[in-house]
């Protein structure tokens, strides 16, 4: 007998704390009062898949504001001091911008129900999103990687130090704030994706402070310092690049945390009806896990005891994935 079991699992700790355009920007950033989730939930389930993508997108359109404020004002530094350093950190933190784009588009078709043709619904579009990640963050690499190797070989000074200085600070606190917000809800609702392009933000806030010894090159007179930071913001980018592409084919692959299915099998093992796991196949698709479970039970049991047995194998399988969990479960009598 081979049937799936439907999810079912609701968290009703979603607090309405109004609708406000401040509340929601107070929300999304986590400032003091405005918590809409407590510290301690930070692993906790977002229980629908719906909802879930629900907490992505807000997540991104706020990121999206955010980068896309940091990058106009960098602009306008760039055009008046000429800092290749401040260059690579404006053209990343526009490449940052666009990786929301795809992620957004990813989120959105992640809401529509299955329909006849595609049978898994649409979570997948999550991850083939990492592949614009991992290329936009890659162009950003030897774009700057050839802006640097030029003004080593053709150094200029920079000009309007303060404004640079500046434009670092707000680069760092940009990056930064989206970091926070996208890794915090990527571990939440379990995207790979979100993870990827939060920890990308993480760097740039970290590159964007290389640009502050670009200027104290440029102030005491050490014009090479700064085509040299960005060569070794490329090699930053490049290593960040081949990181998040092995979490993405990773992910594409349909690859699982050994661990995570040894305790799956652990959990499933200990219920008492169950002699022995038979199969354990698991995958992720989006934020969500699927799982394909046969076990042999200790004898026939009749439909409303098969029932009841499907329940305590989703509840401790949940309980071990502590995420949202499809379960598909073959049951075999025993020899």
């Amino acid at each position: 007998m081979n049937q799936a079991i439907t999810q079912h699992h609701h968290h009703d700790h979603d607090h309405q704390h109004g609708s406000s355009w401040w509340r929601s920007l107070g929300e999304a950033l986590h400032l003091p009062g405005f918590n809409h989730d407590h510290d301690h939930d930070t692993a906790k389930v977002v229980a629908l898949t719906g909802s879930a993508s629900h907490l992505g997108i807000r997540t991104i359109w706020w990121s999206l504001l955010l980068l896309g404020l940091t990058t106009v004002i960098q602009v306008v530094i760039y055009w008046l001091s000429g800092s290749v350093a401040l260059l690579g950190d404006t053209v990343h933190n526009f490449g940052d911008a666009l990786n929301t784009l795809p992620l957004l588009v990813a989120f959105m078709l992640a809401r529509r129900a299955a329909t006849s043709r595609y049978r898994y619904g649409f979570g997948r579009a999550e991850d083939l999103a990492g592949l614009a990640i991992v290329a936009s963050m890659a162009i950003s690499a030897i774009y700057i990687g050839i802006e640097a190797w030029q003004k080593l070989l053709n150094p200029t000074q920079i000009t309007q130090l303060p404004w640079v200085i500046a434009a670092a600070i707000i680069g760092f606190f940009g990056n930064y704030a989206v970091a926070y917000l996208e890794i915090r809800t990527g571990k939440k609702i379990n995207s790979a994706a979100l993870i990827a392009d939060g920890k990308h933000a993480q760097i740039d806030a970290l590159t964007s402070l290389a640009v502050l010894g670009a200027a104290a090159g440029a102030w005491l007179g050490w014009s090479l310092l700064d085509p040299l930071i960005g060569l070794l913001m490329t090699i930053i980018i490049a290593g960040m690049t081949w990181q998040t592409a092995r979490t993405i084919w990773q992910r594409l692959m349909d690859a699982v945390d050994p661990h995570l299915i040894a305790h799956v099998e652990e959990a499933v093992g200990s219920v008492a009806e169950v002699q022995s796991v038979q199969q354990l196949r698991a995958r992720w698709l989006g934020h969500q896990l699927l799982v394909d479970l046969t076990v042999q039970v200790v004898a026939e049991r009749s439909i409303a005891e098969t029932a009841i047995l499907r329940q305590q194998l989703h509840a401790q399988v949940e309980q071990v994935v502590q995420r949202p969990v499809e379960l598909s479960v073959q049951f075999m009598p025993a020899k």
